[in-house]
């Protein structure tokens, strides 16, 4: 067991192993349980999960496992150019040949050395050194070389230490990984309740069931409210004990819903609903000023996020040419593969009184007035309209952009008012909550990579509770 400071080649201290892609032309090797991670799945620090899976076949065939623990950095790819992807696998996980796994040797391991979580903070920590040590590639990828990665010199501290600075940045870690997880389940929730009422029309149907069935009114009601609350009889009848005010609520909220289905040009729909174009419920592109030149919160394409809503990284810059936005709009990539992959974000980040500005290549959508400012999103989420939004792309290959006047003029149900404040009253508070989880792990990440640095340097020590 290491007792002191020592300096090694990082190469000497590891193995590192290069994956594969399996053939995309044969279908046996894709679709099955085994994560298959590549840059796109890269996009946090704890891997085991990707959009693309392999199987047994493709693995043997084309690719290579890392073990659970393993470190996965990638090593090529124009993500290169602006961050270093790099995390610990949490479950074994194949990978592809843009990425390396890294595992401290066993010798070393054994007597306690080091072990992967401290390299992988070493690694996170000199991601500034690693940027400069990208190298540009003919095809405007970045390249790190695997000899020159090797060669680098890390400082171990003695083993008691090393575990010191690791719990110190797992337990940020842990907390930006549970804020994270909430975030997700938030939306989820809203994106479902969305669905329920707007899409599947669930309230409705639910009180259509309980007539059919030969109950009266009231039955009809509060079948709607266990539709929208997801509560049975037995647990609205405490919720009406114990908290009034919300069952009060819950039941205004189902009595808006109809209880029958009309025809319409898109299929049926609750009675009493409309149909007309999408822009009675959105405003695309909606004016907004801001005079060149004007330092302003900018936000890039590459800073927003494909699935969940928070647009993060937000930085100062003079305004240009670029679409603008304030507080309650959404943007909408408009570009190919941007569309495609889910680029999405929710405007939570400015100042009350601020206006923003961002890449030519997002579509603005607001609700109209006094639709709430959340449902935007929600539509700009649904899985319909982007087909619709895809659809909608023209241009060259390759360069491809949706139709916002298309996108207006989209035929769409009418949601009554009182029912899509009603949406807005659950899902905004979602938002707002998911963004201070957001701003939270933020604060918390500044203050692990401020101070991450200098432990790892032996600038700073961590002082022992019994010391």
């Amino acid at each position: 067991m290491s007792s002191k400071t020592a300096f090694y080649r990082l190469g000497d201290l590891t193995d590192w192993f290069s994956g594969g892609t399996p053939s995309k032309k044969n279908p046996e090797c894709w679709g099955d349980e085994i994560p298959w991670i590549s840059a796109s799945s890269m996009g946090g620090s704890r891997y085991s999960n990707s959009d693309l899976k392999i199987t047994k076949l493709g693995l043997e065939s084309g690719s290579r496992l890392a073990l659970k623990g393993s470190i996965l950095l990638l090593v090529r790819g124009s993500t290169l150019h602006n961050r270093i992807p790099v995390g610990i696998a949490v479950r074994d996980v194949a990978f592809n040949q843009d990425v390396k796994a890294i595992r401290v040797k066993p010798e070393l391991a054994a007597r306690q050395v080091t072990d992967e979580m401290y390299l992988y903070y070493w690694l996170k920590a000199n991601e500034k050194k690693l940027l400069e040590m990208v190298e540009h590639t003919g095809i405007g990828a970045g390249k790190l070389d695997t000899k020159r990665l090797q060669d680098l010199e890390i400082r171990l501290p003695s083993w008691s230490e090393q575990r010191q600075i690791v719990a110190s940045a797992t337990a940020i870690d842990e907390k930006e990984i549970l804020n994270s997880c909430i975030n997700q389940t938030l939306e989820q929730m809203a994106q479902a309740i969305f669905k329920s009422w707007f899409v599947d029309f669930e309230p409705v149907k639910a009180k259509i069931a309980a007539l059919e069935a030969g109950g009266s009114e009231e039955d009809a009601l509060l079948a709607a409210m266990q539709a929208i609350s997801g509560k049975g009889e037995e647990k609205l009848t405490r919720l009406q004990a114990e908290q009034p005010e919300q069952y009060a609520e819950l039941r205004a909220t189902a009595e808006l819903f109809p209880s029958a289905m009309q025809d319409s040009e898109l299929g049926e729909i609750p009675e009493g609903w409309s149909v007309g174009h999408l822009s009675e419920l959105i405003q695309f592109n909606p004016r907004r000023s801001l005079k060149k030149g004007t330092l302003a919160p900018y936000l890039d394409m590459k800073n927003v996020p494909t699935s969940g809503h928070l647009a993060e990284d937000i930085v100062l810059r003079e305004m240009n040419s670029g679409t603008k936005f304030i507080n309650g709009d959404s943007l909408l990539a408009r570009i190919t593969p941007c569309l495609e992959n889910g680029k999405t974000a929710y405007v939570d980040f400015l100042d009350s009184d601020q206006v923003g500005w961002g890449s030519t290549e997002y579509i603005v959508m607001r609700s109209q007035e006094p639709y709430p400012e959340s449902l935007s999103y929600f539509i700009a989420r649904n899985r319909n309209f982007r087909q619709h939004a895809i659809q909608s792309m023209t241009g060259t290959s390759g360069r491809q952009r949706a139709n916002a006047k298309a996108l207006a003029e989209l035929p769409w149900i009418i949601y009554p008012q009182e029912i899509a404040v009603a949406f807005g009253r659950i899902a905004t508070p979602y938002l707002r909550l998911a963004r201070s989880h957001g701003n939270e792990s933020k604060s918390l990440s500044a203050i692990r990579d401020s101070l991450l640095p200098k432990l790892l340097s032996g600038e700073l020590e961590i002082t022992r509770k019994d010391a």
